[in-house]
């Protein structure tokens, strides 16, 4: 398997008492698993604030885990020693959502590219230029673009070069941070389309984070649908499009597709997050339970499995 993640947890503290303890927490991402397979692209997806980006953020090591393993290749990551966790670092990298911010201003394309073969001390001195000119046209740009500083480049072309970079490394998997949610949707097509083919060539895993069904349902293999920090439904693309069994998922398709959707309540508060199904305040087929008995995942089919004690009746 080439990513396990095993039940994490991720707290922030936004309250402190007089002493500087933390009194209150924000827990962002709640018990999750879940795996991905050599090659495989996963879709994450849920609106603004679900915790689908601090997940990612997690799993590359951009924040610490509060609780949880995380397993690259069977080995836990927490457990590896700093020269180790370097050397795996290159295996997974990241791709960040705006384009105009995650690139140096003041570096030529050619030294964005060549920085982390240097790092990661890969490749001869002599292979390298000839190896970052290839990298550009296999993302749809052109060897006279090294020369070039980030602002000289569309929004479209500036995420093109964040994949050359993070492909640089030659990893095996890529987490993309909603890659084309700041991009035209003439600009999203090409983005997507050239995710895809690399997936195809490169047999690439990517955990690909969106608020965008229809764009995640385009890309990925599997899907994991997010609400309050939880996953409540996963399954093939198939499954969770055609046929989804919890009652947000069913909600957030329906909006993806420009129907008007009718939702009772207000969100659950984060902070004091409910004892039963985060989703519990906004839906239509709530019951007593659903409000104080924490819903497992409960396996549908082989893989698909939705946190709902109703998804065989709705």
């Amino acid at each position: 398997m080439l990513l396990s993640v095993r039940k994490i947890i991720k707290e922030f503290p936004i309250q402190r008492g007089l002493l500087g303890t933390p009194t209150a927490f924000l827990k962002a991402v709640n018990d999750i698993s879940f795996e991905v397979e050599t090659g495989e692209v996963v879709g994450v997806v849920g609106e603004s604030g679900c915790g689908k980006s601090t997940l990612g953020k997690c799993i590359v090591g951009l924040q610490d885990l509060t609780e949880g393993q995380i397993f690259w290749n069977d080995q836990e990551l927490k457990l590896l020693q700093k020269e180790q966790k370097r050397a795996l670092r290159r295996e997974f990298q990241m791709v960040f959502q705006n384009p105009f911010s995650s690139l140096n201003p003041r570096q030529k394309i050619k030294d964005l590219l060549l920085e982390p073969l240097e790092v990661h001390q890969l490749l001869a001195v002599s292979e390298r230029l000839a190896f970052v000119k290839e990298l550009l046209t296999q993302v749809g740009l052109t060897a006279a673009d090294l020369e070039k500083y980030p602002h000289e480049f569309s929004g479209g072309q500036r995420q093109r070069i964040g994949i050359a970079r993070a492909l640089a490394c030659q990893p095996q998997m890529l987490v993309l941070d909603e890659p084309v949610s700041s991009l035209d949707v003439s600009v999203q097509a090409s983005i997507l389309n050239l995710l895809a083919k690399l997936n195809r060539d490169k047999k690439i895993g990517y955990l690909f984070i969106s608020h965008d069904l229809q764009v995640v349902g385009y890309i990925s293999h599997r899907v994991l649908v997010m609400y309050l920090g939880r996953v409540v439904e996963e399954g093939t693309v198939e499954q969770v499009l055609q046929k989804p069994k919890h009652p947000y998922t069913q909600v957030l398709l329906k909006a993806s597709m420009g129907f008007s959707v009718a939702l009772k309540g207000e969100p659950s508060n984060p902070v004091n997050a409910p004892k039963g199904c985060p989703f519990a305040a906004r839906c239509l087929h709530v019951e007593d339970r659903c409000l104080t008995e924490k819903q497992e995942l409960q396996e549908v089919e082989n893989r698909w499995r939705v946190a709902c004690w109703k998804w065989h009746k709705i």
